[in-house]
């Protein structure tokens, strides 16, 4: 599966433009991560692109969440298991282990803190540095549903929370305009 074929997926199966927004977002950050651990970045992104196709279908089951995406995502004849694997870790099935499932895991929620931030913050996200973003991670009432355990589990990946938060962060400013943000 390619970046078009998924983005055509990601458009058949879900209808929050928001949801499409984070999942774009994510794509981005795992993009931007993936040279880092000489790693192929469009695998990355499409892990990213991919990871909550059944977020709306499964939003109230979260036992389901990720189940669905990879069932949908073999039926078509998608079999990098590297991918589907992290996509179970970002959805709490599995404990992340491998650079790519830790990446998806704590790329999930940053992008939420970002976003939050951005929407905050006077210059939106063109504005932010990774300390903003970090200010707004110590505040425990700020976008409280990006889980800032989440979040830290980036640091499992060798780098700062700093490093890994201005790495996501420049990838979303490079993106802004399809974020909208």
């Amino acid at each position: 599966m390619n970046r078009l074929e998924a983005l055509a997926l990601v458009e058949e199966r879900v209808k929050t433009k928001n949801l499409v927004k984070h999942m774009l977002a994510v794509e981005a950050g795992m993009r931007a991560l993936a040279p880092r651990f000489g790693e192929d970045p469009e695998r990355w992104a499409l892990a990213g692109l991919v990871h909550d196709l059944d977020y709306e279908e499964t939003k109230d089951r979260p036992d389901l969440h990720g189940h669905r995406t990879v069932e949908l995502l073999r039926a078509r004849g998608f079999a990098d298991e590297g991918i589907l694997d992290a996509i179970l870790a970002h959805a709490g099935h599995r404990e992340p282990a491998t650079p790519m499932e830790i990446a998806l895991t704590a790329v999930d929620p940053l992008t939420g803190l970002v976003v939050a931030a951005a929407l905050v913050h006077p210059d939106k996200i063109g504005g932010l540095t990774p300390h903003n973003v970090l200010n707004r991670y110590r505040e425990k009432g700020f976008a409280r549903s990006a889980s800032r355990e989440g979040i830290a589990l980036g640091q499992r990946l060798g780098l700062s929370l700093e490093e890994f938060v201005g790495v996501v962060l420049a990838a979303m400013q490079a993106a802004r305009s399809e974020l909208g943000l």
